[in-house]
């Protein structure tokens, strides 16, 4: 067990804590704990904080139900430092945003713009649809509806099973690109997020249960 004695906490007992969404890594909110906070949140398995304007223990949560179960907490090289990963039930915020980072001070759009990511992709593809790209492919799409957009997801599976059968990894790596992408183009289209597909797939626990599914079935 880790000994919170060895932690360095400063001048009035305070130590800042970094909380992280443990899924997203996005940076919810920067608080204070003291030895008890400290204490309070290994116990209960929950944020509680130090509040500095208020001088009282804070549980996160407790009358908002927007309680923050920790997942992981980490001390950095000096110990005068943590970062607490956590799964939230609610916005991480005061105002009822999901992070309290959310004013831009300052973005290079050059360097932005060369990070890929999942959410990235989907905003953009959502681009295509609200703002229209003249020679857009992915406009081009939106504008011939869903049963266009069905037929591609239909062919890309079908490149995805050819390549696949093949033992083909670099061409089933491409095809599998291009089924994503297009399944993405369709979860626009139906106004499905990426969350929602998260939220299933947690709730499922789909290895296991597509398993005793295939038995049934026998």
């Amino acid at each position: 067990m880790f000994d919170i004695e060895t932690l360095k906490f400063d001048e009035n007992g305070l130590i800042p804590a970094v909380v992280v969404d443990a899924e997203s890594k996005k940076v919810l909110t920067v608080a204070y704990m003291n030895r008890e906070s400290l204490k309070i949140s290994l116990e209960k398995g929950l944020t509680c904080f130090w509040s500095r304007s208020r001088q009282e223990l804070w549980l996160k949560g407790e009358t908002s139900g927007n309680y923050q179960h920790i997942v992981r907490i980490t001390a950095d090289c000096d110990r005068d430092a943590l970062t607490v990963e956590v799964r939230k039930d609610g916005p991480a915020c005061h105002t009822g945003t999901d992070s309290c980072f959310n004013e831009v001070i300052y973005e290079n759009a050059e360097e932005a713009a060369g990070i890929f990511s999942l959410e990235g992709l989907m905003k953009l593809i959502e681009g295509r649809k609200t703002e229209k790209k003249e020679g857009s492919y992915t406009t081009y799409l939106f504008e011939k509806g869903i049963d266009k957009i069905l037929k591609k997801v239909g062919e890309e599976c079908t490149e995805v099973i050819i390549a696949g059968k093949a033992d083909d990894k670099k061409e089933t790596i491409y095809e599998i690109s291009d089924l994503t992408y297009h399944v993405m183009v369709m979860m626009i289209q139906m106004g499905i997020t990426l969350e929602d597909i998260h939220n299933e797939l947690a709730s499922r626990h789909v290895i296991d249960h597509k398993v005793k599914q295939e038995k049934m079935t026998q």
